[in-house]
């Protein structure tokens, strides 16, 4: 699965990175460790253009009496999710490409969870797909955007952490992921790759990230040698 992650720049920055034409959100608070619920940047198509604007990590499909099924939908699986419920009607018409720094997962061992900090070779972000809904708040009248993060088998760097990992997406499947009018359920499917170990890093990290109030560049900071016990 994919629980937490991290977006520290701007909207600028992702709206250059992501080639995205209109940006349709103030900035966020830079985040190196990002929870469910919280709100966080997604590029989606509109009317053929590529906006980048902010959603509600945990998606809450339209037709949910309240907003609690979204922090159990922090995820969904990417060999299923054109099936489910929850998920089918975002997966025909509302895909989004979530940027990331990077993310966490955590390795079982003998003595605990040990967090990795994984990202991109090349320290660009991630494009991770992701899905998105809109619901209307029935107590407060509020229309929420809400996403989700497709999540796949694991490449060969992150097998020996955990047994899931993000999809994420090279540049030359977005337009095609972001697409609304694909409606091509095989290629979509197809785009859901396992992307190459040789492009991503890792390197275990404290467990200071582990608590959510914990919100620091040191979240990242690699782990000293000598410092992970098996």
């Amino acid at each position: 699965m994919c629980g937490r992650f991290v977006q520290s720049h701007d909207a600028s920055f992702y709206a250059d990175a992501f080639r995205v034409e209109t940006i349709r959100t103030e900035d966020l608070a830079s985040s190196y460790n990002v929870a469910p619920t919280d709100s966080i940047y997604a590029v989606a198509e509109h009317d053929g253009q590529r906006l980048l604007g902010s959603f509600r990590w945990g998606l809450i499909p339209w037709w949910a009496k309240d907003r609690k099924i979204g922090a159990r939908s922090i995820n969904a699986r990417a060999e299923t999710a054109a099936e489910k419920p929850a998920f089918r009607d975002s997966f025909a018409k509302r895909r989004c490409l979530i940027p990331a720094d990077g993310f966490y997962e955590w390795q079982k061992l003998p003595k605990g969870k040990l967090p990795h900090y994984i990202y991109r070779a090349d320290n660009k972000p991630l494009a991770l797909a992701g899905l998105w809904a809109t619901w209307n708040d029935p107590e407060s009248g509020d229309q929420i955007r809400t996403c989700t993060i497709l999540t796949g088998k694991p490449n060969g760097l992150i097998a020996d952490i955990h047994d899931r990992m993000p999809v994420i997406l090279p540049e030359e499947s977005w337009a095609d992921w972001l697409d609304r009018s694909n409606d091509d359920r095989e290629h979509l499917q197809h785009l859901l790759a396992v992307y190459p170990s040789e492009a991503m890093a890792e390197h275990p990290v404290a467990t200071l990230v582990n608590k959510v109030s914990n919100n620091y560049a040191e979240c990242i900071t690699p782990l000293e040698t000598g410092a992970v016990e098996q």
